[in-house]
């Protein structure tokens, strides 16, 4: 029976050690395929101008205000 572990009570280093000791940090993940489209979308809308990117600290700043 394998044993159960409670990440949110593990320490980060702890979790590091666990991903190390188990491969889980070598194992290979594959995207969805609608991935792909999402990506080439957002392509398409930064080269058309329709997007564009903001610094971090705008994008904060912007989403504070949108909350309050």
């Amino acid at each position: 029976m394998p044993a159960t572990i409670d990440l949110q009570q593990m320490t980060t280093p702890g979790k590091l050690r666990l991903m190390e000791d188990r491969d889980l940090s070598v194992k290979e993940v594959s995207s969805p395929a609608w991935h792909g489209d999402v990506l080439a979308e957002r392509d398409r809308l930064i080269a058309s101008g329709e997007e564009k990117f903001v610094d971090w600290e705008t994008a904060k700043r912007q989403l504070r205000e949108e909350l309050q």
